[in-house]
């Protein structure tokens, strides 16, 4: 049912707790393909050449950030691959999902609060209200 499933991870024990669920649901379906988007946002990729400057580390810890959850599925068999996307987190996902026809997308609730949420709106939320097929979010 759910062959195409887009895993968004940002290496966070919310994004680890949703690569579970994603293995989860891919174990269960033959030929299922699990692609992990990572996104890289202005701030991050700041704070990246700030920290590091070295076009290779950079690269290196963005895969690193990563680790958990590959390892999470290579244990399980599970075939995925890995996109890196620049931009905001929400709109960058929903049109990389849109243009590539998921069949479901996962991800973790960071747990904004109220205001928080309120005040600045949460990627998962805006990924639930816009990307074209299920999603599911794992808290």
């Amino acid at each position: 049912m759910f062959s195409k499933i887009l895993l968004a991870s940002d290496g966070s024990n919310h994004a680890v707790r949703a690569a579970e669920k994603a293995a989860y649901i891919a174990s269960g379906t033959p030929n299922a393909v699990l692609e992990i988007v990572y996104v890289v946002d202005s701030t991050t990729s700041k704070t990246d050449v700030l920290h590091n400057g070295n076009t290779e580390l950079i690269e290196q810890n963005r895969k690193q950030r990563l680790e958990k959850t590959e390892e999470l599925l290579k244990a399980k068999n599970i075939d995925y691959k890995i996109t890196l996307l620049h931009g905001d987190a929400g709109p960058s996902i929903v049109d990389y999902a849109n243009d590539q026809d998921f069949n479901l997308v996962v991800l973790g609730s960071r747990g904004l609060n109220a205001l928080q949420e309120m005040v600045l709106g949460s990627v998962s939320h805006k990924v639930a209200k816009r990307v074209n097929c299920p999603v599911l979010i794992v808290k």
